[in-house]
């Protein structure tokens, strides 16, 4: 299943571009936080994304060995559908958003995502943090403590 657009598309779009990220050396805070996330989530994989018009650029990760992938196989995309809550899936393979995706049923396997939006100071949800597990989980760890790792993100993020 391919990832809605938001609403404001052209205008989250707009403020993406206007940021910068995609542009920029990698930025060893943020890979710091990402670390800092899995860490935290007890999770092999964990990423901060930036979702561009086509691809998911991932800005730092850690347990993923690519830098991007399509939109359409991203799981953030999913996540910035709604710019104030988390996005949680408990197990991918039961999730009809997911079951077929690429990274669900090939490498790296995932099951558990937990996914907090980026959004900017105007509102638009520039990308996630996420962390991802090969495994499903029932039991969560603390989610506030994820998203007071994303709000350090997004500052990084937004800073020009």
């Amino acid at each position: 299943m391919f990832p809605p657009l938001p609403p404001d598309e052209a205008a989250r779009q707009r403020a993406v571009d206007a940021c910068g990220i995609t542009r920029r050396p990698p930025n060893h805070a943020l890979q710091r936080i990402v670390e800092q996330a899995a860490s935290l989530a007890a999770a092999p994989i964990a990423a901060v994304s930036v979702v561009d018009r086509s691809r998911q650029w991932l800005a730092a990760r850690i347990g993923i060995a690519v830098a991007e992938t399509p939109r359409s196989e991203s799981f953030c995309a999913f996540t910035i559908l709604r710019p104030g809550e988390p996005l949680i899936v408990t197990d991918a393979v039961n999730d009809p958003r997911f079951a077929h995706n690429p990274a669900v049923v090939g490498s790296p396997h995932v099951r558990f995502y937990a996914g907090i939006p980026l959004v900017d100071r105007a509102g638009f949800a520039l990308g996630a943090l996420c962390v991802a597990d090969t495994e499903p989980r029932v039991e969560l760890f603390d989610i506030y403590d994820l998203s007071h790792l994303a709000r350090e993100a997004e500052r990084l993020m937004t800073q020009h």
